[in-house]
């Protein structure tokens, strides 16, 4: 029979047989009472070459000041690389294929200026700091006086264990890494958009330029302007497929209509225009739409983002709405060539107020 067939039976004989015949045989069989789970303690500390060769201690020191030092010099080339490529440059790189050269020296810079200040700090660490394990006991949450002290003396210990006061390049390059570091930062801030300078003062409209009909890109002439119609202008020269249509267009769009010159109430308005013919920018004062709407009979145009409302009579003045400042007037003439021209720029910036506007 097998011993599944009959276990119980069989097993305390065996376990008997099995006593005696160990201690027959001379050997004692030791039973282990001890707790499993008791604390085996901490292994002994084993010290690093570091901690015995000061020449190994050495070149761990230059390993991390070389780490800092290629962080400080990656951080330069972040702020360089807003430099050297322009925004619109791409590149080849392999295996990503064609991308923003601009991009991709930020990030590969940036990238390597934190993982180097990370590597230095690591092997600091892992070299040059004290690596003998400290057992603590669990202490109630509320800092008592005792243990106020005992963290400021195991701050000192750490701090003369780190031998940072010892240890000057590396403290010192350390300190210029992290010092460096922030300027990646106040050079993304470039980000928010190229500086105005003045830009915003002025458009492509000057003296000479044509006006040209956004509908068919043909030259304007007086007789092709009617009482009561609106038409939108362009300056001579931008294109539609040029790089930068949308910039240049949202400061020079022009809208156009006649009035009869006796309806006029503006001076100036009737000075810079040419037998009714009133030139003023298309974009809103308020912030920036194209405006669209125009009555006949008040000359009234409207805004159809806030309802801003101006006069085109009376110098497009502001008549409701929450724009600022009237809508800019173009000066305009005829050439000799019997078409309508700009008789220069803009004289106040277009479209609604910004931070740098006197």
């Amino acid at each position: 029979m097998s011993s599944q067939e009959n276990p119980e039976e069989n097993l305390p004989a065996e376990q008997g047989s099995a006593h005696d015949a160990a201690h027959a045989g001379g050997t004692t069989v030791v039973q282990h009472d001890e707790d499993p789970l008791a604390d085996p303690g901490l292994p002994a500390h084993k010290p690093r070459i570091q901690d015995i060769d000061e020449r190994a201690a050495k070149r761990s020191e230059r390993t991390v000041a070389l780490l800092f030092t290629l962080s400080m010099l990656a951080t330069v080339g972040f702020i360089a690389s807003f430099v050297i490529f322009d925004i619109d440059k791409i590149i080849y790189v392999w295996p990503l294929g064609h991308i923003s050269a601009l991009n991709f020296s930020l990030g590969l810079t940036l990238g390597l200026a934190l993982f180097c200040i990370g590597a230095g700090a690591v092997h600091w660490a892992r070299t040059l700091m004290s690596d003998v394990e400290v057992a603590d006991d669990r202490h109630p949450i509320e800092a008592a006086p005792e243990v106020k002290a005992k963290v400021m003396s195991d701050f000192a210990d750490g701090a003369r264990e780190s031998a940072i006061g010892r240890r000057k390049l590396i403290r010192n390059t350390m300190f210029g890494a992290l010092a460096m570091v922030p300027l990646s930062g106040v050079v993304l801030l470039r980000e928010l958009g190229p500086l105005p300078e003045d830009k915003l003062r002025k458009t492509l409209w000057a003296k000479g330029k044509q006006l040209i009909n956004m509908n068919t890109n043909e030259p304007l002439r007086p007789e092709d302007i009617t009482v009561g119609s609106l038409t939108f202008a362009m300056p001579e020269g931008l294109e539609e497929d040029d790089h930068d249509f949308n910039t240049e267009i949202a400061k020079a769009a022009l809208m156009i209509v006649r009035i009869q010159p006796e309806d006029i109430k503006d001076k100036r308005e009737l000075e810079w225009s040419h037998e009714g013919i009133v030139a003023y920018s298309k974009i809103c004062t308020h912030v920036g739409c194209p405006i669209s709407l125009y009555e006949q009979q008040t000359h009234h145009v409207l805004c159809p983002c806030h309802q801003s409302t101006f006069d085109l009579s009376d110098g497009a003045r502001v008549i409701f709405g929450p724009a600022g400042h009237p809508l800019p007037q173009l000066r305009i003439g005829v050439n000799a060539e019997g078409n309508l021209e700009a008789l220069g720029d803009f004289e106040e910036p277009v479209g609604p107020a910004f931070w740098e506007r006197g």
